[in-house]
């Protein structure tokens, strides 16, 4: 999946995949978890966020079922 970088301390990248209602994010750690059954106004969410990773914590984050891919 595609990932594009965005302004942000905590998150380095977010890729999504309409299709399969999958996010996929990297943190700026170099972790990356895929997010699942995500819709995609969760996803126009986080990239129009004025802190992606406060709205990361607030509407993603034990949210949705995930797994770490790295």
């Amino acid at each position: 999946m595609r990932r594009r970088s965005i302004e942000s301390r905590a998150i380095a990248s977010v890729g999504y995949d309409p299709a399969m209602a999958i996010l996929e994010i990297e943190f700026t750690s170099g972790d990356v978890y895929e997010y699942f059954a995500v819709p995609p106004s969760v996803h126009d969410g986080l990239l129009a966020a004025e802190s992606p990773g406060r709205f990361f914590q607030s509407r993603i984050r034990q949210k949705y079922p995930d797994r770490q891919k790295r």
